[in-house]
């Protein structure tokens, strides 16, 4: 990990803007951001927020989406925690409460603004960007997203030639096993796509001559 991922990270997890100087209500209860990163990460993905379960763990996709987005990246556990492999950074770093109905609420707003420039420039060696959402996609995607997750997944070969490629995907939680169903090409087409990136981009890591063996 460079020093300024590391301080910067340091930085992220004492914050307490939701809390303390918060946009509209502050959040319910006491911040715990979660995120992961190494200064040597070629690949980000950029989900949401947490959830409850990655709220009481303090590790991302701690779930049974977890689950499923490592099945789609094709690797294991041991290879997604590694955060000189992979970069996990939420539009949101906390669990932002649920919504009279139980459905998670939307990520904060104080995030993206106050850090997602200071940490991209932490990560130089970036070049692989997997977009869960919405959220992400608009920060991303610039005008490449035009605000529907459906229509930026169908085209994903357009944002796959931005600088660093950027991939959108569905969010990997069980609410989308419907559009999964109807959508036999994503991992037909997609997938194979995605997980050729990946293992490359992870060999390239362990390639390299300063890469602990």
């Amino acid at each position: 990990m460079t020093k300024g991922c590391d301080d910067i990270l340091a930085r992220i997890r004492a914050c307490r803007i939701c809390r303390d100087t918060p946009r509209g209500k502050p959040l319910p209860h006491e911040p715990r951001p979660v995120l992961q990163a190494g200064g040597g990460a070629r690949i980000l993905i950029a989900g949401q927020a947490p959830g409850t379960r990655v709220h009481a763990s303090g590790r991302p996709f701690t779930d049974p989406s977890g689950e499923r987005l490592r099945a789609w990246l094709g690797v294991d556990a041991g290879q997604f925690y590694d955060p000189e492999n992979f970069a996990v950074i939420p539009m949101g770093f906390c669990f932002p409460g649920l919504s009279p109905s139980g459905s998670d609420l939307p990520p904060r707003g104080e995030c993206a603004p106050a850090w997602r420039a200071q940490l991209m420039a932490a990560l130089p060696e970036m070049q692989l960007v997997i977009c869960l959402g919405a959220h992400a996609m608009r920060w991303h995607m610039g005008e490449q997203f035009g605000g529907s997750v459906d229509a930026a997944v169908r085209n994903w070969r357009a944002s796959y030639q931005l600088t660093p490629r950027v991939l959108p995907l569905p969010h990997p939680s069980w609410r989308n096993t419907g559009w999964l169903n109807r959508n036999p090409w994503f991992a037909e087409e997609l997938l194979p796509v995605l997980r050729r990136d990946v293992a490359d981009l992870l060999a390239v890591r362990l390639a390299a001559p300063d890469s602990p063996v």
